[in-house]
């Protein structure tokens, strides 16, 4: 196996992108990426695509070959890579996987969602369809209804209470206000929360990641190319691990654990060879609220039922000992589901490249982490980074 360093990132804003289609957004942040790297399109001999549901948002399948014609590439290997929400992130492992392995030798991690095209029934029975379809979207269960569930036994459980759970949407949209991609760039309250309109008891509309336009992409070479380009502050990736769990939460033996994200994390600190305690910040993946504390923990930050009570005593801020979606995360940031796993490397990347402006990371920053999710935690992908 090489070793293997992202060498070029780039990104589009994340929101309600009325004026962009589905092919300009992708043509953005290929772009942007190819211009941070330094090279020339032809150099690139791969793609990996995340992408779950252009067929419904959009009308289009097939977006593989698509993608590729519209940067200029299309006689490469494009492969679209579908895991719901978690697709960024397999499409990064997948990515990683064929240069390391010597497949390739310079490949696109892309990810990218037009997600506003439909209304929002629409957008909710699409997301929906990432669920066990015979035992919870036919019943009428959607995500907020999951994890509403998962939220509810993590507090009978844990003591975990509204108020924490609050401040996760307070620290992640002070987070946002400082990041020029994000969605929302306003500060709100904890009553603001706690006030907003009730979705899914105890989850309330502030709790919720919102629907999303986007795209992002990373570019990965073996690690001796970056050298050769004489890039600084390489990013190398050092672990990467994928793993699933049930897909319906009654399979679960804990529907306030994700053994998906709890193996895909053993798997990269294991490759890794690093502890929890030497990871400087992580991009968390916070779909609702109560999902970033469970994260947190299942990753191995905290002890199960600790996740709340860091939160509340600031222990995942900017300034905290483990700062967390310091981007803004899924919910300030934005979720575009197909972009959201490469845009969590993307912010990993310009942490530890000292490149994150007003939400810059102090101190020796090292060690970065991404945990991508699919489903209400069927999938989890963990990826680790250092900077060199």
């Amino acid at each position: 196996m090489r070793d293997v360093a992202v060498i070029g990132v780039g990104m589009t804003k994340f929101g309600e992108l009325w004026d962009k289609s589905f092919r300009q957004l992708g043509i953005e942040a290929g772009i942007k990426a190819v211009t941070d790297a330094g090279i020339e399109g032809n150099e690139i001999d791969g793609m990996y695509i995340g992408n779950m549901s252009a067929g419904r948002f959009v009308g289009q399948e097939h977006i593989g070959p698509m993608i590729a014609e519209i940067i200029g590439l299309n006689n490469i290997p494009a492969t679209r890579v579908e895991s719901a929400c978690a697709s960024g992130g397999l499409a990064f492992r997948n990515a990683y996987m064929a240069v390391a392995s010597g497949m390739h030798d310079m490949v696109v991690a892309a990810g990218a969602e037009k997600m506003t095209d439909v209304d929002g029934n629409e957008a909710t029975a699409t997301l929906a369809t990432a669920a066990d379809q015979e035992w919870e979207a036919f019943n009428g269960v959607t995500f907020p209804g999951l994890f509403a569930m998962i939220a509810n036994r993590h507090m009978h459980e844990y003591g975990t209470t509204r108020e924490q759970m609050a401040m996760v949407a307070v620290k992640n949209h002070e987070n946002a206000s400082k990041n020029p991609t994000a969605q929302f760039n306003r500060k709100i309250t904890v009553d603001d929360v706690l006030n907003s309109a009730k979705v899914a008891d105890p989850l309330r509309l502030l709790d919720c990641s919102p629907i999303s336009d986007g795209a992002a992409a990373v570019i990965l070479a073996p690690l001796e190319k970056a050298k050769e380009l004489g890039l600084k502050n390489i990013i190398k990736v050092i672990g990467s691990g994928q793993a699933t769990d049930s897909l319906a939460l009654h399979g679960r033996t804990d529907i306030t654990k994700s053994m998906a994200t709890i193996n895909a994390a053993e798997q990269a600190f294991r490759q890794a060879g690093i502890e929890r305690k030497d990871i400087n910040l992580a991009e968390v993946h916070d779909c609702f609220t109560i999902n970033e504390i469970v994260g947190t923990e299942d990753i191995g930050f905290f002890k199960k039922g600790e996740g709340g009570k860091a939160v509340e005593e600031g222990r995942t801020k900017i300034d905290g000992d483990i700062p967390i979606n310091t981007s803004g995360g899924l919910k300030g940031k934005g979720h575009p589901v197909g972009a959201t796993g490469v845009a969590q490397i993307i912010e990993i990347v310009e942490q530890l490249r000292g490149k994150a402006g007003q939400r810059q990371v102090h101190g020796d920053v090292r060690y970065g982490l991404t945990q991508n999710v699919g489903g209400s935690g069927a999938t989890g992908v963990v990826h680790i980074m250092e900077v060199l």
